[in-house]
């Protein structure tokens, strides 16, 4: 048929495949991409996601400018919302203001709060 694609053997070789590396920051470009991704890491109550989802948005801001502004290294920047990244409440607190956001805290309702045991 003209016009459809057909695979051959060749093309099912795992040694043939072509990888890339990806950076979901190239598909950040706009606000509401980036609060979308922060909301979803913050809701799924993973840490290590949380700090890649920031990662993720300094660097879709330019994260050379970051570290201008707030005065922390590149380096440590990268390290801090990498994959095993794991900011520091200082880092956060810099870096947060540094790229236009805001922490918000909200009461749970009480059908889904967790009451802390009592000693």
């Amino acid at each position: 048929m003209e016009g459809q694609l057909t695979m051959t053997e060749a093309d099912l070789d795992p040694a043939a495949l072509e990888v890339c590396d990806f950076d979901p920051a190239d598909y950040l470009g706009r606000e509401s991409s980036q609060i979308h991704l922060l909301r979803d890491a913050a809701e799924s109550g993973n840490a290590h996601y949380l700090a890649t989802a920031i990662g993720a948005v300094a660097r879709a801001r330019g994260l050379s400018r970051l570290a201008r502004e707030t005065g922390i290294k590149r380096q440590t920047l990268n390290k801090s919302f990498g994959p095993q990244g794991n900011p520091t409440l200082e880092t956060l607190m810099t870096v947060l203001p540094a790229l236009g956001l805001e922490i918000d805290f909200r009461l749970k309702p009480p059908a889904q709060r967790e009451e802390l045991a009592e000693a």
